[in-house]
């Protein structure tokens, strides 16, 4: 299978979560910047995500959550874009991201996405009947020359990524905090494993950089051995 280089990269609390809470109100970029003692370090992350691969994949529900459906245009930025999603971005916030993205590719199941009413020159739809992760990825490849691209999406596609041996690296900034909530996502969501088997089936993270940040901030990067 010939793919891009997939990186899951995040920022997470020392528990895991990527969430403030388990409602769309709350975001760790809204709200770890009003925490003393957390704030102080966000920065490196930022700084970290600016040189992050220039491909970029995330969910519908994330561009959502940011605002997409409802803010001002953007400025065009040298990163491309691929959203998965069928319900959460509106024709403004499709729009939205065809402004924002060099390349915007829309991944949808959905065939009344506000996307397909939407003309633009950078605007590609991948189109499937039933959501393939492994398909997306040899089409990003193949038709639109990607080669490496990084994950920030929400903790459930994490997991199917995670699931389908589809991940190549994972790259962990973790903030000082403790935020904890069963129904907080985390870095990892979906179905929880029901047999042994299933997670003897999964591949193991080999480490290969730990930095110590200032401010109590940490950065893990591993490769994932996948079997």
């Amino acid at each position: 299978m010939k793919k891009p280089i997939t990186t899951l990269f995040l920022l997470t609390s020392v528990d895991g979560k990527i969430s403030t809470g388990a409602c769309d109100d709350l975001d760790v970029d809204r709200d770890l910047p009003l925490i003393p003692g957390v704030r102080e370090g966000l920065h490196q992350y930022y700084e970290i995500e600016q040189t992050t691969d220039l491909w970029s994949l995330n969910s519908g529900r994330v561009m959502a959550k940011i605002g997409a459906n409802m803010r001002e245009m953007p400025e065009k930025s040298p990163v491309s874009f691929v959203i998965i999603d069928n319900s959460h971005l509106t024709k403004h916030g499709v729009r939205f991201m065809c402004a924002w993205a060099k390349h915007f590719v829309l991944v949808t199941t959905n065939p009344s996405h506000p996307a397909f009413s939407v003309k633009a020159e950078n605007l590609h739809v991948i189109k499937q009947e039933t959501l393939s992760l492994s398909s997306m990825l040899e089409t990003l490849y193949a038709d639109f020359g990607c080669d490496r691209i990084t994950v920030q999406s929400g903790g459930t596609l994490n997991s199917l990524f995670l699931r389908e041996g589809l991940l190549d690296f994972v790259d962990i900034v973790m903030a000082p905090v403790l935020i904890g909530g069963k129904d907080t996502s985390t870095l990892i969501d979906g179905k929880s494993f029901m047999t042994r088997e299933e997670l003897l089936g999964l591949g193991v993270l080999k480490l290969q950089e730990c930095t110590v940040l200032s401010d109590s901030y940490l950065r893990l990067r591993y490769e994932v051995i996948n079997k």
